[in-house]
């Protein structure tokens, strides 16, 4: 067995196993350790992400499957981008597959508590929403087949500012994504604060919504600077939306994970297996996703929550945040605020 089906082969053990432990006692309160998770799952085996339901009638076995990808600014044409991969994922569940265009993040998160989103490519920061409020299980990342992945937050400025360091950003407009983004928001919030700069008191923050927006803004002069995702601006540069040259990188830190990828932590353990089976199967070769995503990966490869976004598990915690479905709330009640001052 050559070393790429190891990987796939033990990651698939994996979830078998972990739908055993979920399943070997009665999901009563004094047996249902969760951590950080919302009331309703249950983590016994302490791989921080919830076990799979013990209740038959609770597991999901649907026709047909709902897949999203992060909310990008024109979700149509990542649904080309990943119809083949959805095309394999139907071919391996034996299930029709069908596309969701998230508006927003929290749009995600709703889509999968409520059982209406099955497989989801998560942004970095939502993940960990996910996770907590939605029973999301991240299994997959994009990377490279020596294991290499992951991006930065860079914080940027149009070429002609005066804004040269983060110091500079005293006083002026800034454009963070969302409350949940880790780039776009929640990195920046703790180690922009370590830096001398406090978010939101030394600079006004304005929600953009998505890193595309932020990015264009900048570009655009509408925005003095913004907190971004580097693979957005390499793959945006890339495609001629926007121009590298025109934008300055002040700041940079080290390597975040990318958007993960997993399923609903209520969909049978044989659909577990197979889902996962197609994410780390997948021949990227000649694929619409190796022309999107080709310079910075061309696999997908198996990565876990408890070990992968620990870092970002801790940035939010340095935040203060709190995974309810209160919180869930108030990421939809920004989101309808900005569209409303739009």
């Amino acid at each position: 067995m050559d070393d790429s089906k190891k990987l796939w082969a033990g990651a698939i053990a994996g979830v078998a196993l972990a739908g055993l432990l979920g399943a070997a006692a009665p999901a009563d309160a004094a047996d249902c350790p969760r951590g950080n998770l919302d009331v309703g799952f249950c983590d016994r085996n302490g791989d921080l992400v919830a076990d799979t339901p013990t209740d038959p009638s609770k597991l999901l076995d649907p026709d047909t499957l709902i897949f999203s990808y992060t909310p990008v600014e024109d979700p149509s044409v990542y649904e080309n981008v990943f119809t083949e991969f959805m095309d394999y994922l139907a071919q391996k569940t034996g299930k029709k597959v069908k596309w969701y265009g998230a508006e927003s993040y929290a749009a995600q998160v709703e889509a999968m508590r409520s059982g209406r989103l099955h497989v989801a490519g998560i942004s970095t920061g939502p993940t960990v929403f996910g996770v907590n409020l939605a029973g999301y299980v991240p299994i997959a990342i994009m990377g490279k087949a020596d294991g290499q992945f992951g991006y930065r937050l860079q914080l940027i400025t149009h070429k002609d500012s005066d804004i040269k360091t983060i110091a500079d950003l005293k006083g002026r407009k800034v454009a963070h994504v969302t409350p949940s983004s880790n780039s776009g928001n929640q990195a920046p919030r703790a180690l922009f604060k370590s830096l001398g700069v406090v978010p939101g008191e030394d600079y006004e923050v304005i929600y953009s919504g998505k890193h595309d927006n932020s990015i264009m803004g900048v570009a655009n002069k509408d925005y003095d600077a913004a907190p971004i995702a580097s693979s957005i601006l390499d793959r945006m540069h890339d495609k001629g939306i926007v121009n590298k040259d025109d934008l300055r990188i002040i700041w940079q830190s080290g390597l975040f994970p990318t958007t993960s990828y997993g399923y609903a932590h209520n969909l049978t353990p044989a659909l577990q297996t197979a889902v996962t089976e197609a994410f780390l199967t997948f021949d990227w070769t000649g694929t619409a996703l190796k022309k999107e995503f080709g310079k910075k990966a061309d696999q997908f490869i198996p990565i876990t929550f408890k070990e992968h976004w620990a870092d970002i598990r801790t940035i939010q915690e340095t935040n203060g945040v709190i995974y309810t479905k209160a919180a869930l709330d108030e990421l939809k009640l920004k989101k309808k605020k900005k569209k409303k001052k739009n």
